[in-house]
């Protein structure tokens, strides 16, 4: 009959995490504070060991933990997409171990620069650090450097901003996106030809990579395609809806769409009332009710979603190791995106 195998102690834990017992029994009684970082990697080595009191560490690390409320800028507060986000955000920032976290998510409707500015100074105030999707304008810049002097930092969320002073950007690669619908469509499209896009706001520097990634594409690859002017849109279905509209009277030739903001179900109906629908090859973004009940009957072909969840994860992180002095320089995080078509939806 073979040996068991020997539980795990305290010593065990200390070295696997580098550290004295002494400290681990400090971390397990809460006798005296521990840097954050080596409860954590205490923790890390409870739990890689399968050590018995591990869920005890994480409740005297949770209790112990700063209090932080981290403020989330979203848009639209009726758009599905956002609406997911918004749970994701509060789920991670709730669950995050380095931190007693509130999770504060306001929504704006009016998409002008001074809306958003007037929410991002009203989070501002209850908040330790701020996560917003705005458009990329001086004035935006100007409060972001305001926020950072008064000891706020502030990261770009989705689309990305030029302000010098934001802590970073967490979002999916536009230009990479724009090169992937531009793919999907000079693959499924039945002969070269014309190509529509539609675009929410060159103010969005997301949307604006994801057309020069787009543009770039056709032209190293697809010349016999021909991209069309773009129609601004401003992110609204019912404008979508007439911007499609127009420009499919306009070019009833025209063999492929992209349409890379959000508000896409405007466009779909455009596309089914004019007959496109199945004729066209359509590529969107995110994977909305609109979007997903394109894809099942034919009048889109792909969908390039941005993950929430994994964005939440990243974005609360990156706020958390801002807070905590952890990283100072501005940090890129791309997420990777997914892809959606019929058959795996």
């Amino acid at each position: 009959m073979g040996c068991m195998s020997k539980r795990p102690t305290v010593r065990d834990v200390a070295e696997r995490a580098g550290v004295s017992v002494a400290t681990v029994d400090r971390v397990m009684n809460a006798r005296c504070p521990v840097r954050s970082a080596t409860a954590e990697r205490v923790l890390r080595a409870a739990d890689e060991l399968d050590y018995h009191a591990r869920t005890l560490l994480r409740r005297r690390i949770e209790e112990t933990a700063p209090k932080v409320t981290l403020g989330f800028l979203l848009q639209k507060s009726k758009k599905r997409f956002y609406q997911q986000l918004a749970v994701d955000l509060n789920a991670q920032t709730q669950s995050e171990a380095r931190i007693r976290g509130t999770p504060l998510v306001a929504f704006v409707e009016d998409l002008s620069p001074d809306a958003i500015v007037a929410q991002m100074r009203a989070l501002g105030d209850k908040a330790d650090a701020l996560a917003v999707v705005a458009v990329d304008h001086p004035k935006v810049a100007a409060e972001v450097e305001a926020l950072r002097e008064r000891g706020v930092p502030t990261f770009a969320l989705l689309s990305d901003l030029t302000a010098p002073a934001r802590a970073g950007h967490i979002g999916v690669d536009g230009r990479k996106a724009g090169r992937t619908a531009a793919w999907a469509v000079a693959r499924l499209a039945r002969m070269p030809g014309n190509v529509g896009i539609l675009v929410g706001s060159h103010r969005y520097l997301g949307h604006e990579d994801r057309e020069i990634g787009f543009r770039s594409y056709f032209r190293e690859h697809a010349p016999g395609f021909r991209v069309l002017e773009p129609v601004v849109y401003l992110d609204d279905a019912v404008l979508a809806y007439d911007a499609a509209h127009e420009l499919l009277k306009r070019h009833p030739e025209i063999v492929g769409f992209y349409h890379c903001g959000g508000g896409v179900e405007g466009a779909l109906r455009a596309v089914r009332e004019e007959g496109f629908a199945q004729r066209i090859a359509f590529v969107c973004h995110e994977l909305t009710p609109s979007s997903r009940e394109g894809l099942i009957d034919g009048a889109v072909d792909v969908v390039i979603a941005s993950p929430t969840q994994r964005i939440a994860t990243e974005a609360v992180d990156a706020m958390v190791a801002a807070l905590r002095g952890e990283v100072t320089a501005a940090r890129q995080i791309l997420v990777p995106f997914e892809i959606y078509v019929s058959e795996n939806i």
